[in-house]
């Protein structure tokens, strides 16, 4: 690997961790903010699709960062999680964005401090242009859109369950009492689904479509496809 590929690589690394960080800061933030309202929402906070994303996100990124330090190209399980946790906290930013619309549709206040700003837009933008264009990424598994579908459906399972026992839900649209009918519930949850579909979709096409060519070159390197992430030894080229 040449030497500026090599330094945008650690750059990469630096940048993956400086993320994991400040999404610790702002999740703090936005945990302190909610308690400070003196809310029962402020109170559930991990009850959150968007907190419990996010707070694996810091964790994902922060192993993704040391990883692009210390080797030229990602584990195929770091690819897939980044796959996984990036469709969930992209997924969340747009629905909270149609929140947003739809509460200045009904006259209802929402406020949006700095911190969900950064959870919901500004970190999912910077692992958008991370996946697509950072070094070292291998290709994800079609297997992420299961996980993906998967965790939502399970959350949204116990959700309608906790809500039913203590009153309150996390996003207005899955309070039956709160949307018009049981038509509007099912609308609205299954295009919710459908945006975790298609955004896993659509990060498993990218990575399948282009690969870096710092993982081509690891891969080539090391006997590795980058299709499969398994010993294959396809080609052999000299080192630069």
């Amino acid at each position: 690997m040449t030497t500026r590929g090599a330094r945008f690589r650690s750059l990469t690394g630096l940048l993956r961790l400086a993320g994991a960080a400040l999404c610790v800061i702002a999740l703090v933030h936005r945990l302190l903010w909610g308690l400070s309202s003196q809310t029962i929402a402020g109170q559930n906070f991990l009850a959150y699709l968007t907190m419990q994303s996010n707070i694996m996100f810091a964790v994902v990124w922060a192993i993704a960062g040391v990883s692009a330090l210390v080797t030229l190209v990602d584990r195929p399980w770091i690819t897939a999680a980044r796959a996984v946790v990036l469709s969930w906290t992209t997924t969340a930013g747009i629905v909270f964005a149609f929140l947003v619309w739809q509460a200045g549709e009904r006259a209802i206040r929402i406020d949006v401090p700095w911190s969900d700003q950064v959870l919901h837009f500004w970190l999912p933008a910077l692992a958008v242009l991370d996946w697509v264009f950072a070094p070292g990424r291998m290709r994800a598994p079609r297997r992420v859109i299961l996980i993906v579908i998967a965790y939502p459906v399970l959350w949204g399972g116990v959700t309608m369950w906790r809500g039913s026992l203590i009153g309150w839900y996390p996003y207005y649209f899955l309070d039956l009492r709160q949307v018009s009918g049981p038509l509007e519930f099912l609308l609205t949850t299954g295009a919710a689904l459908s945006i975790f579909l298609g955004v896993a979709a659509a990060l498993v096409w990218v990575s399948r479509r282009r690969i870096t060519a710092v993982a081509e070159y690891a891969a080539a390197r090391t006997g590795t496809t980058a299709r499969t992430g398994t010993v294959a030894a396809r080609k052999r080229v000299r080192p630069d």
